[in-house]
């Protein structure tokens, strides 16, 4: 080390991405970032070895600064100690100044004052405002996560400090402060209105399917049947509403009429699904799906351009109307999430402080996400929770506030809007509220089973289609896919009413109490209602419930088997609803034959009790609930967010125990069978580079058995000042890696800094632009020390947009602990260095590969361009 001496005996853990070899490239890195903790002492400058390539990294504050220069005479060869812990430089601005000779590449922040020189993040200056794209990400990179927060902690001392100098810099740090509030408050405004718009466009469309309202047809059944006299419109009872056969044929019934209404159906099902595949196909190919593995890839850190953009938000919200008017086995609350995240993604660009700044701009996007359920359920707390729970990387305590927020406002301006007619911001609000009895959680906890098991087989067999359509010809036509499931579903499904209509009607349906106005089968007890107020007595079945159960027996066999096929098509589409249908069916067929057990053996001990006195003791509509959330958390994994969500759903508080209960039960049958949930699993089928942190790493190697290069394999990396600008750029052409070590010599191999591609590319084509004399023969120097200029071209300097605070770890340090690092910083890459001299790089890409390869998994299938 004597050859290269630390001004200020500070030692540096490093990160940075890079990566030599095959795998050293950054491309498609998830999260990154540097983490400059860093341990300090202080050393008497008097100590100090004369050297001008020197890296001086001792942390100094502008008092200390001032006192330096005061006490230092002016011979002294040596400046001060430059560095802050950010790597803010305060002599660069004074050195050489009368040198005309010498060029030095220049960056300044957009809130450098007169007197503060250039500030710079653990040695990287913020150069955006000088260069356009530093501090910028590619498409499929990963963000910096700790140089974006060192840069808007540094933003915000600016602010700080400037807002006693004027009334105008007091109002701009007042703006600063709330302005995170205000972009929350827009998201939520926003996202409601989307959310209202979608709810009564999907309304209206999917009666359009069965009929019209010839007075005003921009109304759907129930709004056309309002100015009705009658007290039903079931099964196209109002006369104000006509269904397509009554339009064509004017008879409502009869051979005819079936046909008419089958064929008008399929029809506007196909019209639907045509229209929603063309327009993603056309305008936002990223607007398919559910986007919800995506939202978790990209606020862990990836970046991927356009997928929250206004085409995708536009296209996104048209598609899932015609899609879930299409009929197809499919939600509309899981897009919901993509779609507020796209609001929240294109209104962060009106504040800078978001806009400009990727891992400040995730804090809008959980806050996003957050609104997105709360509208999609009605469920603002509920959202809260699955945003931490489910979507966030990084959540902090005031996300958490803003999120709340967020997730309230939109829920009002919902309920607000009213798009279900009935007051309520859900359509799943249950009215009754009779206690359960103690001994039901023993069919709630099977509920629970037989959910995790469900959720199991649904997520292998649907891993296993989206594969076989990822991998064979099937992938290049997917509108003829949507068509032909389209197709497949709409025929199917007529002959059932169960299957015909709208699954949000039908879990709807599921979830309701049989009272004096149920007309449907589903009701058929053989009761005499003779005091509307009186309680229901329990009563024996009759023979529309046996018909009724048969129907829901096909509909869930259908519904199962078309789900699989649907979830992943190239049109929006969500899981949330499908799951809470299926699991509402079973839930209500349980829940139906435990009332009758109940009816059948009122003297056995377990009903002696509750059920002696003739009323109905069991609810087969809480089975219901009970099961929608079975089903639902065995497919999603979800359940702190799941039973929350499902209480806020349908309004029934009293029911929080089954619900945890059947939850934690699914939960643990389906980790028992199956790793992961829905999202995770097709996060691993595209390949997205997700560090997950509830996996643990139970292996033993160490940083060495993953670095690349390999040890007999040559590392590529830049000198700190022997290089040419040809050198540097033959090195970009010859390599793809995202970023380089900078060392003090090749023979060395002494560590000095990092330096990202990209900032490398941008700052060689802007200083051969803007300043005269840069040449394929300058010299690029990463050094702050004087320069003894030579004959020839000035030095081209390159020190402002050196990382000089990389993280590092021996080749000894096992890799659980460099996961955990990966995990927990968010890093891009860590530098590996045996006794000071580097010996390679460790990139999440490595990361990921490594774990797949430790897992007996094809290491290959990580994604990275």
């Amino acid at each position: 080390m004597e050859k290269f001496p630390l001004r200020g005996g500070r030692s540096t853990n490093n990160s940075s991405t890079g990566h030599s070899g095959t795998s050293y490239q950054a491309v498609t890195k998830k999260s990154n970032g540097q983490h400059p903790t860093t341990l300090t002492t202080t050393t008497s400058l008097s100590t100090l070895p004369a050297d001008d390539d020197m890296i001086d990294i001792t942390p100094t504050d502008e008092n200390s600064r001032n006192s330096h220069m005061m006490s230092s005479n002016d011979n002294m060869r040596h400046p001060s100690p430059t560095h802050s812990p950010f790597g803010r430089d305060f002599n660069d601005h004074d050195e050489n100044v009368d040198d005309k000779q010498e060029v030095t590449v220049r960056f300044a922040t957009s809130f450098d004052g007169p007197e503060e020189g250039g500030i710079s993040f653990g040695g990287m200056t913020d150069n955006s405002d000088d260069i356009p794209g530093i501090g910028q990400y590619d498409d499929f990179h990963t963000i910096d996560w700790q140089r974006d927060i060192a840069r808007d902690r540094m933003r915000h001392r600016y602010i700080v400090k400037k807002r006693q100098n004027s009334m105008c810099d007091l109002i701009k740090g007042a703006h600063d402060a709330w302005s995170g509030w205000l972009c929350v408050l827009l998201v939520g405004i926003t996202a409601g209105c989307v959310a209202g718009v979608v709810d009564i466009g999907a309304s209206w469309m999917a009666d359009l399917k069965f009929g019209i309202c010839p007075q005003a047809f921009w109304l759907n059944r129930e709004q056309c049947c309002w100015s009705s006299n009658e007290t039903t419109f079931d099964s196209g009872n109002c006369s104000q509403w006509l269904m397509w056969s009554e339009v064509f044929s004017q008879s409502r019934s009869g051979v005819g009429g079936y046909i008419i209404s089958y064929f008008f159906y399929i029809f506007w099902a196909m019209s639907f699904a045509a229209l929603a595949a063309c327009l993603v196909r056309q305008f936002a190919p990223y607007a398919c799906g559910s986007g919800i593995p995506e939202i978790k890839t990209i606020l862990s850190g990836f970046i991927i351009r356009g997928y929250l953009g206004k085409w995708t938000l536009i296209i996104k919200s048209v598609g899932i109307m015609l899609s879930v008017s299409a009929g197809l086995c499919l939600g509309k609350e899981g897009p919901m999430v993509h779609i507020a995240s796209c609001i929240g993604n294109i209104l962060s660009y009106l504040f800078p402080k978001y806009g400009k700044n990727e891992a400040k701009k995730r804090e809008i996007l959980s806050a996003a996400a957050a609104a997105g359920v709360s509208v999609a359920f009605g469920a603002p707390i509920g959202g809260v929770l699955f945003s931490l729970e489910e979507v966030s990387y990084y959540f902090p305590l005031k996300t958490l506030w803003r999120s709340f927020f967020c997730a309230l406002i939109a829920a009002f301006i919902l309920r607000s809007i009213n798009p279900f007619g009935n007051n309520h911001t859900v359509m799943f609000f249950v009215e009754y509220n009779k206690p359960w009895i103690f001994f039901e959680l023993i069919p709630f906890v099977g509920l629970g089973i037989m959910g995790g098991v469900i959720g199991t087989i649904f997520i292998k067999a649907n891993l296993r289609w989206c594969r076989f359509r990822k991998f064979s010809r099937l992938g290049q036509y997917p509108v003829a896919e949507v068509l032909a499931i389209t197709l497949i579903t709409a025929v199917i499904a007529y002959p059932n009413p169960y299957t015909r209509m709208n699954m949000a009607e039908l879990i709807f349906l599921l979830f309701k109490q049989c009272g004096i106005s149920n007309s449907d089968p589903l009701c058929d007890y053989n009761r005499n209602f003779t005091d509307v107020n009186s309680a229901i007595e329990i009563a024996a079945a009759g023979p529309g419930v046996y018909h009724a159960i048969w129907l829901l027996i096909l509909t869930f066999i259908v519904k199962f088997v078309l789900t699989i096929f649907t979830f992943g098509i190239k049109v929006p589409c969500g899981l949330f609803i499908p799951s809470l249908c299926l699991g509402a069916i079973m839930g209500r067929i349980v829940g139906i034959g435990m009332e009758q057990l109940a009816y059948n053996y009122p003297k056995v001990w377990i009903f002696s009790g509750e059920c002696s006195t003739g009323e109905n003791c069991i609810t087969p509509g809480l089975y219901a609930m009970v099961g929608a959330a079975a089903v639902l958390g065995g497919v999603t994994r979800m359940t702190v967010s799941l039973v929350v969500i499902m209480f806020e759903l349908t309004g029934g508080v009293l029911y929080i125990v089954p619900l945890m209960a059947a939850a934690m039960a699914s939960k643990w049958v389906g980790d028992a069978l199956g790793r992961q949930g829905i999202y995770d699993a097709h996060i691993s089928l595209n390949g997205y580079p997700f560090l997950d942190s509830k996996d643990e790493f139970a292996h033993t190697t160490l940083a060495a058995d993953v670095m690349q290069p390999k040890r007999n394999e040559t590392l590529s990396v830049i000198t700190q000042d022997s290089m040419t600008v040809d050198d540097v750029e033959a090195l970009l052409k010859e390599t793809e890696h995202n970023g380089y070590p900078v060392v003090v010599s090749k023979e060395s191999q002494y560590l000095v800094g990092f330096v990202v591609r990209r900032n490398l590319n941008l700052a060689i084509e802007n200083a051969k632009r803007m300043i005269d004399g840069i040449c394929g023969q300058s010299l690029v120097l990463f050094t702050s020390g004087n320069h003894v200029q030579t004959l020839g071209p000035p030095p081209l300097k390159m020190k402002k947009i050196l990382d000089m605070a990389p993280i590092t770890v021996t080749d000894q340090t096992p890799m659980e602990t460099v996961v955990d690092m990966f995990r927990k910083l968010g890093l891009r890459q860590t530098l590996v260095t045996h006794n000071g001299r580097l010996l390679g790089v460790i990139t999440k890409k490595d990361v990921l590969r490594h774990i797949k390869q430790m897992d007996n998994e094809d290491p290959n299938t990580v994604l990275f361009n």
